[in-house]
């Protein structure tokens, strides 16, 4: 199985283009949180509507895992904890959301929503307890905050992560946790786009403006991840120990070489005549 990851497109129409000519080529697509922008000069209530309609259009092409971040928040609930109540009517879609314990292909996922207060962390607990009793053999999470005191949430001068996160990771051991959040981690000295809390291994792709969108390849049915960014392309080996810095990619597959040749939108628009 070969999952498509990304994080953060905070209403880039652009990257969500990209995103629906990339799609076809992997079994699961990845979204792990932040598909909206609290800070557009869009509104939130037609933001909503617009990813909504991208959402329905990339479950037609693959299955999709979307997991709510800070950004997708637009009610309280009765605890006046912040919710993404819209995640939840996407399952209308197919896609597997918010609070989800769903297998795809002999591998079980689990989909956490952003937790506020007490009462969605306490959901979150009992989801991750429900499904550590199923005893998967492989368990993917997918959870918008990355883990404390990891390079995956690091920002230049201290650690945007979650505590409670790397506690629930020590007690269950997934084999694999999606993350994203801390834009910057990837980019910057001491953070990166991988890490590994005992035998889990924990992703971020990092945000990067434009076109395409920093993203994450899981071949999990070869045993490695592939981190792609403008001007970068690494690669690990998930069945080995921790080690830095990652490996550059030499030999591309054909999927990433196929990837490099979706058409920039704005660069494939035909010039304007001058009148």
């Amino acid at each position: 199985m070969r999952c498509l990851v990304v994080a953060d497109l905070h209403y880039s129409l652009r990257q969500f283009d990209w995103l629906l000519s990339a799609a076809p080529q992997f079994d699961l697509v990845i979204f792990a949180g932040d598909a909206l922008n609290i800070a557009s000069a869009v509104d939130f209530r037609a933001q909503i509507v617009v990813v909504r309609k991208y959402l329905a259009r990339l479950a037609r092409l693959t299955r999709v895992i979307f997991c709510s971040g800070n950004h997708d928040l637009d009610e309280r609930d009765a605890a006046g904890e912040k919710i993404a109540r819209w995640v939840g009517g996407i399952r209308e879609f197919g896609i597997a959301c918010d609070g989800d314990n769903v297998e795809i292909g002999g591998t079980l996922f689990s989909v956490c929503p952003w937790w506020d207060g007490a009462q969605v962390k306490a959901r979150i607990d009992a989801q991750l307890r429900d499904a550590a009793a199923m005893q998967p053999k492989r368990w993917i999470w997918a959870h918008h905050a990355p883990p404390a005191n990891s390079p995956t949430s690091w920002g230049g001068r201290r650690f945007f992560g979650d505590t409670e996160l790397v506690q629930l990771i020590m007690r269950y051991q997934p084999q694999i946790v999606i993350s994203g959040h801390v834009h910057q981690s990837p980019f910057i000295p001491n953070g990166s786009w991988y890490d590994r809390l005992g035998n889990s291994w924990v992703f971020n792709a990092g945000l990067q403006p434009g076109w395409p969108p920093a993203h994450i390849v899981l071949d999990l049915d070869e045993g490695k991840a592939f981190w792609l960014a403008a001007g970068d392309e690494q690669v690990i080996d998930l069945a080995v120990p921790l080690s830095r810095p990652a490996a550059a990619v030499t030999a591309p597959p054909a999927w990433l070489t196929s990837l490099g040749r979706i058409p920039d939108p704005i660069l494939a628009r035909p010039a304007t005549m001058a009148g």
